[in-house]
């Protein structure tokens, strides 16, 4: 299930992280591929250890950890720490599927990659191509959102990046693994949650909003893996 998400980060966050990055040093961006990624990456990235990395991936960590349509969608037990690529001048990125497994830098801690992420943070008419384009058994969805929009997406779906012919794509990108492997049951759980979330406004106390409350959380207790 393919999810975009709005509203992560206040105006202000948005413009300091975008200030913060343009003004950053980059480095070739096949430093996190994978051996076949490698062979189609065309972008520069901030090192791991860039300070603005850090401080701007705390920040969307900050937006998101409080975000109830990212919380609902991810149901995350692991996030990666957030990376930042940039495309321009014809780079693009050709398909591949993320790696499975990710290892937490700094640490000894590896992560399933259930879910993938890109938070956009320049707006579609600052640059041409750039597309995200990811297939699923419904066909190949392009993704270019507005700056403060992000789009989360199953990892193992097969994905590409189209070149960018102007200006310059400026992204964070990132993985997680969730409390619940499966794709399929993670999107029923969505749909009850936000089913409920929505008769909650209206009546709280009726039973049978008790009754769903019940049945996501032991779905949830059923298929949860902590």
């Amino acid at each position: 299930m393919i999810h975009t998400i709005e509203g992560i980060l206040s105006t202000e966050d948005l413009a300091q992280a975008r200030q913060l990055l343009e003004a950053a040093d980059w480095v070739d961006g096949n430093i996190t591929a994978g051996h076949q990624s490698s062979q189609v990456k065309q972008n520069v990235q901030l090192d791991e250890a860039n300070p603005v990395a850090r401080k701007v991936g705390d920040m969307l960590l900050r937006g998101l950890g409080g975000h109830p349509h990212f919380m609902a969608a991810a149901l995350p037990l692991h996030v990666f720490p957030p990376l930042f690529n940039r495309y321009s001048g014809g780079q693009q990125f050709g398909s591949h599927v993320d790696n499975s497994i990710r290892q937490i830098p700094g640490t000894n801690q590896r992560i399933r990659t259930d879910l993938s992420a890109t938070f956009f943070f320049a707006d579609p008419d600052e640059y041409d191509g750039g597309e995200l384009c990811i297939e699923d058994t419904y066909g190949t969805h392009k993704v270019k959102l507005p700056a403060g929009s992000m789009v989360l997406y199953p990892s193992t779906s097969l994905h590409h990046v189209t070149p960018v012919t102007r200006g310059a794509r400026l992204c964070s990108f990132f993985w997680l693994q969730s409390l619940i492997r499966d794709d399929s049951q993670r999107a029923l759980l969505f749909d009850l949650d936000i089913s409920i979330q929505q008769l909650g406004q209206e009546n709280a106390t009726h039973p049978s909003t008790v009754r769903l409350t019940g049945v996501y959380h032991n779905l949830l207790r059923q298929w949860a893996e902590a």
